[in-house]
């Protein structure tokens, strides 16, 4: 039976590092192995791409996704929703625990800012009810975001029982943080770094951040921990922080 949840979020930035200039993927894989979460939302991962492979190495032949999964997480999910001549991109949830399914939806406003929001539903041992996780990766306009998280709000009204515990993790790009009224007063979600601390996590950029721009939302689990990885090996990686969460499970 497991009582305890570790999860971690993270834009990986499509494996780069923040100037584009150094491929980084072998390195995330490593730092968030060490981690030992039990789940990984995962944003701006590659799930087929040719225009690097002939230019570097150590570009992996298998989508960034199974790369990271590797074998610490054997079950995972992707959902594309950026779509280019040369492969896609995309989110993506890893997972120590069997997915009993999972469903990409779309909340694209137009074709070259494509976005989607992954909705997975995992069994977890020993528990009766499962897990929904929703991995999201918002625009970065205040309009198309108010327009991405009304699909959001609606896909969980309808597809996410309230006695039924959730998870909803990502880059928000909500720096204004005008989702937290829509979230409370329609979902009676909570946000783990306010709760636990007060205030967003600063995760953009990584190297020096200024910017709340990624969340880990929450219903039906009892927060435990939560931490920024933005210091040490972590700020020479994705242009984005990581973020994990702990949780217990009633």
């Amino acid at each position: 039976m497991t009582d305890t949840l570790k999860i971690i979020t993270y834009n990986i930035h499509k494996g780069f590092n923040a100037g584009n200039q150094r491929f980084m993927l072998g390195r995330m894989r490593e730092l968030l192995e060490a981690e030992c979460a039990d789940i990984v939302f995962l944003q701006e991962i590659h799930g087929e791409t040719r225009r690097y492979k002939r230019k570097r190495a150590e570009f992996p032949d298998i989508p960034q996704f199974e790369y990271l999964a590797d074998t610490l997480w054997p079950h995972y999910a992707y959902g594309k929703n950026a779509i280019y001549r040369k492969g896609h991109h995309g989110n993506a949830i890893l997972s120590k625990y069997p997915f009993r399914y999972w469903e990409n939806i779309s909340v694209s406003t137009n074709p070259y800012a494509s976005r989607s929001i992954l909705h997975g539903v995992i069994d977890i041992p020993g528990k009766a009810q499962p897990l929904h996780t929703l991995c999201v990766h918002m625009g970065l306009r205040e309009a198309t975001r108010r327009r991405q998280l009304d699909v959001l709000i609606q896909r969980i009204e309808d597809h996410v029982p309230h006695e039924e515990p959730m998870l909803i993790a990502g880059d928000f790009n909500d720096w204004r943080s005008n989702a937290e009224h829509h979230f409370e007063e329609d979902l009676d979600v909570r946000e783990l770094f306010v709760e636990l601390t007060g205030r967003h996590a600063r995760t953009f950029p990584a190297w020096f951040p200024l910017l709340p721009m990624d969340r880990i939302y929450y219903r039906g689990v009892e927060p435990a921990e939560c931490a920024c990885l933005s210091s040490g090996p972590w700020r020479n990686l994705s242009d984005h922080a990581a973020l994990t969460g702990t949780y217990r499970i009633p």
